[in-house]
């Protein structure tokens, strides 16, 4: 059973390129960053789209902002989100920029800086559980109550064709260099960025890889049971990769489009942050630094096949103590991490 409504359309209908067209001008577009020291590292080229720059903080200001603007376009003028704090921060952004009230939930446990930044966004923030059902539950309630729409973060159209965007200009400018993907690798939550992912690779030849945290893998195992299937998350320091379920959305997608799922634990997450940091002087929260730590293992696993790989850094909100503790942290102190990100 899925965790959220069914999805409002379907797969044929998210539309990666038409959301870039709509985009085009709206988000910043982020640069796409290449280290010699990741790539000796590698055995390959690796290109990595730096969406922790994006407003907001990270990628899913691509969709929020699609979804919020044609529902604003269509005379809403409040919105309702949930998520663990990149939506809810995105959607605060997108509501204010087209003058909507917005409500976000957000987990009891949520990372103060993804509070802070909704609120400063101006949006009404609820704390409801600990779980992605209490807040499903909590957002629809209010949803009914106001009237206002529900932005999910994962199965909603436009927030899947718009994180896509992202991908796709990775795609592009790599193609444009000289230097096309032969895969692409995406951290996954709900699955709605590596969708969006599949969607914008179309008919090119591109391997498109999802990555889990150890522990925190609905897809792979949603992927070998044929059908959406919730776990119960595991502590991670990757906490924007800890939904119970793929979204319904996403996994219509993913389940045909999807080379593989690699599965990171969070000493690899925590040392690709630390290549980040250090080699691109690049700031990356863990669940972001996750797609460099799947993309190391893709190259490694993929020989001769993959001459250039690409990552999308999908965000860059974090705690400032969490930064600091990374930053030195040696692999045995990581487990006494966990909990306090999760």
């Amino acid at each position: 059973m899925s965790r959220t409504k069914p999805p409002e359309a379907a797969p044929a209908r998210v539309d990666v390129p038409e959301a870039a067209r709509w985009l085009a001008g709206r988000v910043l577009r982020t640069p796409v960053l290449r280290s010699p020291a990741i790539d000796r590292l590698a055995g390959v080229r690796v290109l990595m789209k730096a969406e922790n720059l994006q407003a907001g903080g990270s990628y899913k200001m691509r969709g929020a902002l699609l979804a919020v603007g044609r529902l604003a376009a269509a005379g809403h003028s409040g919105v309702v989100a949930q998520s663990t704090g990149n939506h809810a921060v995105a959607v605060a952004l997108a509501a204010r920029r087209y003058e909507l009230t917005a409500t976000v939930v957000l987990p009891a446990d949520a990372a103060p800086t993804k509070v802070a930044r909704a609120r400063s966004a101006g949006a009404r923030v609820v704390l409801a559980g600990t779980t992605v059902e209490e807040r499903v539950a909590v957002a629809h309630r209010i949803s009914d109550e106001t009237g206002s729409p529900l932005v999910d973060a994962y199965d909603h159209p436009d927030v899947v064709a718009g994180q896509g965007t992202a991908s796709l200009e990775l795609i592009e400018e790599a193609e444009r260099a000289g230097t096309p993907l032969d895969a692409l690798v995406l951290p996954v939550g709900g699955g709605g960025g590596a969708a969006g992912a599949c969607l914008a690779v179309g008919d090119r030849p591109i391997e498109v890889y999802g990555v889990e945290p150890v522990g925190c893998d609905s897809l792979a195992r949603s992927l070998a049971a044929g059908r959406p299937t919730p776990v119960e998350p595991a502590p991670t320091i990757a906490d924007g990769l800890r939904p119970s379920c793929v979204g319904t959305l996403p996994f219509a997608i993913l389940r045909t489009s999807l080379r593989g799922v690699v599965r990171v634990d969070d000493e690899e997450i925590a040392s690709a942050f630390r290549l980040l940091l250090l080699e691109l002087k690049v700031l990356a929260e863990p669940s972001g630094a996750a797609g460099l730590a799947g993309a190391l293992r893709v190259a490694a696993e993929g020989g001769r096949r993959h001459g250039t790989v690409g990552v999308v850094l999908t965000g860059g909100n974090v705690e400032a103590e969490l930064v600091a503790r990374l930053a030195t942290a040696r692999p045995a102190q990581l487990t006494s991490m966990e909990g306090a990100a999760a």
